[in-house]
């Protein structure tokens, strides 16, 4: 598990890093959500580029990055999905709260 943060004036990108589950998912959500309160950045980039498992505690991850980001009116966009990680998260209902990006950079 790794979380690497990057920001520009105008975006705050989370890079996320081998398995996001039930036991990585806690310490992701801390560092991620000190990166976003101390930013307050108007867009939120969660990078899956370098996810290598992902369970049902990563679609809850990235729910809770869109109402913390959401309650200041900024917006979320997950970036670096393979073709499965896309589809659990399309089955999830996700695409109608945030922008979703298969490894292509091909935004659905």
């Amino acid at each position: 598990m790794s979380v690497k943060i990057s920001s520009s004036p105008q975006r705050l990108t989370i890079a996320l890093g081998g398995e996001l589950d039930h036991h990585s998912a806690a310490a992701m959500r801390q560092e991620a959500d000190a990166a976003i309160e101390a930013k307050l950045s108007p867009k939120v980039r969660l990078d899956f580029s370098a996810v290598t498992f992902m369970d049902s505690a990563g679609v809850g991850f990235v729910l809770g990055r869109y109402r913390l980001v959401n309650s200041y009116g900024g917006r979320v966009e997950v970036t670096g999905l393979d073709q499965r990680l896309y589809r659990m998260m399309r089955m999830a209902g996700l695409e109608r709260l945030v922008t979703l990006c298969k490894k292509e950079g091909k935004k659905k």
